[in-house]
C-alpha cells in the first residue's frame, strides 16, 4: 500500500515539473499600413489658363462741340434729362447747342437769300445768252457765282445740323457733360469747341484685354471658350471667347495681349472692370480621373496603388490633362477600382494595408 502511493505521488511529481518547462509562444503579429482610398470615376476635365483682364467697350464714340453756344440736354419722354446710363438709340437726339454764337456762325438766312438771288441771275443770263444779247463769258461768271453762293449755303446747313448733337450708334452714355474738375455741367452753361458732350458705348457684348507669357501663347487660339468671373457676383460664370490674339510681343511687359469677346446681355459687367479670366485651352469629357493625391512616381515613372483586397498593388498609369483636383488616366485603371490617396509615401508592391476613413 505504501509503495502505491509513493509511485502516484511520484507520478505526480514528474507532470508538474513538465507542465512547468512547457513555453507559451504567442501568435506572431500582422503589421498592415493604414491608407486612404479613391474610386476611380469618370467625369470632365479640363486644361484651363487663369489670367486677368480689364473690360473695355468694343467700340465707342465721343460726342464733342462743334459751334460754340449754350448747352441744352435732351429731355426723354418721361420729361427727365438724359443722364449716365441712359440706353440711346442709334441716330438720337442727345444735346442742342443753342444762342446767337450758334446762329450767326450757321449764317443760314443770310446764304439762303445770296443762293436764291444768285439762282436768279443765273436763270436771266441763261435767256439773255440763248437770245445771243450777252457772251458766254458773262454767264460763266453767273454759274460760278451761283456755285460759291449753293456752297456756302450748304454749308451753313452743316454748320446749323451741327449745333443738334445725335449718337452715330446705339448704346449706353457712359459719361455726360462734366467739366476739367468731372463735376456735371448745368443746361445753359456756354461751351467751346471742342467739349465733350457725351462718351457712348453698346454694353451688351465686351472685350476683356487680357495679356499671355510664351507658354500660354502656344495654348491659346481664337474661338476657345473663356469663363468670366468678378468678385461682385459671386458663382456667376459669364462666357466669353477668345476673339483675337496680338501678332506682337509687348516690349514692356513681355507679354502678349488676347482679346476675349463677353457676352454681356444680362448687363452685369461694366467696362473698365477688373475681372478673372479662365481659358479652356482643352476639354475631354467622360474619361476615367483619380484625385491628384493618387498619383505617386517610383522609378522615374507615375504609378497610382490600386487596392487588391487586403494588398496595395503597383501600377503604372498614363496620364492625360488635369486641373487642380483630378488627373485623367489615359491608361492603367478603370472605373470603379480604388486607388490610395493618403499614406501611400511608403508603400511598396503588394504591401499589405488596412482602408481607413470614409
Amino acid at each position: 500500500m505504501k509503495f502505491g502511493v509513493k509511485s502516484i505521488s511520484i507520478s505526480l511529481l514528474v507532470m508538474l515539473i513538465g507542465a512547468c518547462g512547457e513555453t507559451s509562444i504567442p501568435p506572431p503579429v500582422e503589421f498592415r499600413i493604414p491608407v486612404e482610398v479613391s474610386d476611380v470615376v469618370t467625369d470632365v476635365v479640363e486644361d484651363t489658363i487663369v489670367t486677368t483682364g480689364t473690360l473695355r467697350p468694343r467700340e465707342s464714340v465721343v460726342l464733342t462741340v462743334e459751334t460754340p453756344g449754350f448747352l441744352r440736354l435732351v429731355r426723354l419722354e418721361s420729361g427727365e434729362r438724359i443722364a449716365e446710363g441712359t440706353h440711346v438709340e442709334k441716330n438720337a437726339l442727345v444735346a442742342e447747342i443753342t444762342g446767337e454764337d450758334a446762329r450767326l456762325a450757321a449764317r443760314l438766312e443770310a446764304t439762303q437769300r445770296h443762293l436764291e438771288a444768285s439762282e436768279e441771275e443765273l436763270n436771266r443770263r441763261q435767256q439773255l445768252f440763248e437770245r445771243r444779247l450777252i457772251a458766254e463769258e458773262a454767264l460763266f461768271l453767273a454759274r460760278a457765282t451761283y456755285e460759291d453762293a449753293l456752297h456756302n449755303f450748304e454749308t451753313s446747313k452743316w454748320t446749323l445740323e451741327k449745333t443738334r448733337i445725335t449718337t452715330p450708334i446705339a448704346g449706353v452714355v457712359l459719361q455726360l457733360a462734366r467739366d476739367a474738375n468731372n463735376r456735371p455741367v448745368a443746361d445753359g452753361q456756354k461751351v467751346m469747341q471742342g467739349f465733350e458732350v457725351a462718351r457712348i458705348a453698346p454694353i451688351d457684348n465686351l472685350i476683356a484685354d487680357i495679356d499671355l507669357v510664351g507658354p500660354e501663347l502656344a495654348r491659346v487660339r481664337p474661338g476657345q471658350p473663356v469663363r468670366i468671373e468678378h468678385y461682385a457676383f459671386e458663382k456667376t460664370v459669364i462666357m466669353g471667347k477668345i476673339l483675337r490674339l496680338s501678332p506682337a510681343m509687348d516690349t514692356t511687359t513681355h507679354s502678349f495681349r488676347a482679346e476675349v469677346e463677353v457676352d454681356n446681355e444680362a448687363q452685369l459687367l461694366r467696362p473698365g472692370m477688373f475681372v478673372q479670366a479662365t481659358i479652356v485651352t482643352d476639354r475631354h469629357q467622360d474619361v476615367a480621373v483619380v484625385p491628384r493625391d493618387a498619383i505617386t512616381e517610383r522609378a522615374g515613372r507615375d504609378v497610382v496603388f490600386v487596392i487588391d483586397g487586403q494588398r496595395a498593388r503597383r501600377q503604372e498609369v498614363s496620364l492625360g490633362l488635369s486641373n487642380d483636383d483630378w488627373i485623367e488616366i489615359i491608361d492603367g485603371v478603370t472605373q470603379g477600382e480604388r486607388v490610395v490617396i493618403r499614406g501611400l509615401e511608403t508603400l511598396t508592391d503588394e504591401a499589405r494595408v488596412r482602408v481607413t476613413g470614409s
